[in-house]
């Protein structure tokens, strides 16, 4: 698979099994954000949505009116946090080259049944993406509302931003998160 344009892949051991990111869930998480697996960008970073093309931070900026793009990553974890909202994935790990969830082998789930203990107030679930909404069989076990967004990678090029941020507008003041 291609990397987009400046990708970087030095670190990231090729067929190497990778690790995703620690969860971003507390007791005050309402609604959280599961992601597929982090691409090579926020792997390198180990920041969620570390890619500096992904729409997530701008889609939150723009909702909240901060600028989460510009703010050092644990500003925008705090800011995340502060409105409820948590952070995570649905794998743990897997084989992949590149960052396309298209490449994504051997794909290992995260234990998303914990979420509920973890996050005792979590009111729903969203998915970003296609790839993580392929999970909606196990969330929706959990018996919380679960809804598929667009993904806010760049790679879901059809999607215009403002297209996105109505989207996910939609479903964050769906879930009383503002």
């Amino acid at each position: 698979m291609k990397p987009f344009a400046g990708e970087i892949f030095s670190g990231i051991e090729p067929g190497a099994i990778l690790d995703g990111l620690a969860p971003v869930v507390d007791a005050n998480t309402r609604l959280i954000v599961l992601g597929s697996f982090p691409g090579v960008a926020s792997l390198k970073a180990q920041q969620y949505y570390g890619h500096p093309r992904n729409h997530f931070w701008p889609i939150l900026s723009a909702l909240w009116g901060v600028d989460l793009k510009s703010a050092p990553y644990e500003q925008r974890l705090a800011q995340a946090r502060r409105h409820g909202l948590g952070l995570w994935d649905v794998y743990a790990s897997c084989r992949r080259e590149g960052s396309l969830d298209s490449a994504i082998e051997q794909a290992q789930f995260n234990d998303l049944g914990d979420l509920t203990r973890i996050a005792p107030g979590l009111r729903g679930i969203v998915h970003n993406g296609g790839e993580s909404a392929r999970a909606m069989v196990h969330t929706r076990a959990l018996g919380l509302p679960v809804t598929r967004l667009p993904s806010t990678s760049p790679a879901n090029a059809s999607w215009s931003f403002e297209r996105k941020l109505d989207a996910w507008r939609a479903a964050l003041e769906d879930h009383g998160i503002e």
